[in-house]
């Protein structure tokens, strides 16, 4: 269930729009968790509400929303924070580890996360287990034409990233270099960065969270899974910012 507290801070309202609970996941989106990891790290008040993606400004969740300020996209959600809250995500870390911490950022967000769309959105049997029901909302002699369309834009922007032009061994392999690079970062340490989580664990908790959802026939999933510090990190993550949510 979403939160529903009302709580102000700063004579403001903070909220979190996202998509909610599916999937067995705090939300089938690993953005709008990174979202929920940065708003519980922050120790801000606030509260989390289903959004409506026909409303948000890029078409996109998660959004946050502080009185009549909307700030789409998680990158610049923590920059808001950051700026107006005084929010240090990377306190005391030194130059390299915040440049390698980005790096890993992006990593996912730029590669990883297209993997796992291409898995999820162009598998028939992963696509009916999954992202169909995003469109049961919608009226149903409607429902194939919107579901086609969709698909097609997918399609279109897999192929423009560049992932949807390689094979599926191609896309593992890169699969597999990605994680196995991040699971060499991580080591032995319980966080990213050390013994306290950094404004990337945002980021990797969320992906590695998501990447374990065992409702999909997953290859990136059984990569992940390759890596027991990786594993064991998930549910550190999961256990962390979401214990009262259930799997």
């Amino acid at each position: 269930m979403l939160h529903t507290e009302c709580i102000g801070w700063g004579g403001n309202m903070l909220e979190l729009h996202v998509f909610g609970p599916a999937f067995g996941q705090p939300d089938p989106s690993p953005f709008c968790m990174k979202g929920i990891i940065l708003m519980e790290m922050s120790g801000l008040p606030y509260r989390r509400v289903r959004g409506n993606l026909q409303k948000a400004p890029k078409g996109k969740l998660p959004v946050l929303r502080d009185g009549d300020k909307t700030i789409p996209d998680t990158t610049f959600i923590r920059m808001y924070l950051e700026r107006n809250y005084g929010v240090d995500f990377d306190k005391g870390l030194s130059a390299e580890q915040r440049g390698t911490a980005w790096a890993v950022e992006k990593m996912l967000e730029d590669q990883v996360y297209w993997l796992v769309v291409q898995e999820r959105w162009t598998n028939p049997a992963n696509f009916d287990r999954g992202p169909r029901r995003f469109f049961d909302a919608v009226p149903a002699p409607l429902r194939p034409l919107v579901i086609a369309m969709i698909k097609r834009r997918i399609s279109r922007n897999l192929h423009g990233h560049g992932i949807g032009r390689h094979s599926d061994a191609e896309r593992l392999e890169l699969g597999r270099r990605a994680l196995g690079a991040i699971a060499g970062i991580l080591g032995g340490k319980p966080y990213l960065t050390g013994p306290d989580p950094s404004g990337a664990d945002a980021t990797l908790g969320a992906f590695m969270i998501a990447g374990l959802c065992d409702v999909f026939d997953s290859p990136i999933r059984s990569a992940l899974q390759e890596n027991a510090n990786l594993v064991a990190y998930a549910g550190r993550m999961r256990s962390r910012y979401f214990k009262d949510e259930a799997a």
